[in-house]
């Protein structure tokens, strides 16, 4: 396996020049995946951009080696990736994402930490049954809260709705389709009545793929649509949400890495 460049993410064991990485954080955007490597993260070095997947390899301040991935939009995508990284030596995953708040106190810019997942996945279901939990790992869900809360980020801990499409999915009517199957149809008012967070689209299935595949996985998003009001995007509080999403993340790993 040392020698093997794996099909989809472009590279090996042997790329990694000796600094073995067993943390990753993926993201489902290419740009933010190296943002976080070559910005917030030291020694950066680009893996691969195969198939537009970017890849890099980078160091937390204590040395410890992290991969910083995009997964691609959506589950089918990252059940590929999340399987070659843990080819690779990976044993902690961190998804940092953006999601759709449906919650009236979780506003956009502020984080949410999955503790678990309402999986509507198809994906997921072609690595356990769909009766199978779909949870993080409490130890990585727990390090995610304790560096938001260092860093005075405003963060929201509870359950994701994690589903396969961005409009009929989530109950957006602003689209090409705006003729909703009726199982969607009033969605996102039984999701908040049930205390749902946010809505997104792949913590389901990772966390699944984690206690199948016997890694820790955790997930992290940046909440930047406020669906209590409107469909669309807040692009002013984007950035800050997505930056502090990374650093919550980040400080998550360093926590992990001293235990």
């Amino acid at each position: 396996m040392a020698q093997q460049r794996f099909y989809h993410i472009g590279y090996g064991v042997d790329d990694f020049a000796g600094h073995q990485p067993r943390m990753a954080l993926i993201s489902g955007d290419p740009e933010r995946a190296a943002t976080i490597a070559h910005t917030h993260l030291q020694g950066a070095r680009t893996l691969s951009d195969h198939r537009g997947l970017h890849s890099s390899l980078a160091f937390l301040t204590d040395g410890t080696p992290v991969i910083s991935a995009t997964s691609g939009m959506g589950a089918p995508s990252l059940s590929i990736v999340v399987n070659e990284l843990i080819q690779v030596g990976i044993t902690t995953i961190i998804r940092v994402g953006t999601c759709g708040s449906i919650q009236p106190h979780v506003l956009p810019g502020h984080v949410v930490v999955s503790q678990a997942a309402l999986c509507r996945q198809g994906a997921a279901h072609d690595i356990a049954p769909v009766e199978f939990p779909a949870a993080a790992d409490p130890y990585v869900t727990m390090a995610l809260m304790e560096s938001a809360k260092a860093q005075t980020i405003p963060a929201h801990m509870g359950v994701t709705a994690s589903v396969d499409t961005f409009y009929e999915g989530q109950e957006r009517k602003a689209s090409a389709n705006p003729h909703l199957m009726r199982k969607h149809i009033g969605v996102t008012a039984e999701y908040q009545h049930l205390g749902i967070l946010n809505y997104e689209m792949e913590a389901g299935t990772l966390f699944k793929m984690g206690l199948v595949y016997g890694f820790a996985a955790g997930c992290v998003c940046a909440a930047v649509a406020q669906r209590t009001t409107a469909e669309t995007i807040v692009l002013e509080q984007k950035a800050e949400g997505v930056n502090r999403a990374i650093k919550t993340a980040i400080g998550a790993l360093e926590r992990l890495a001293r235990r």
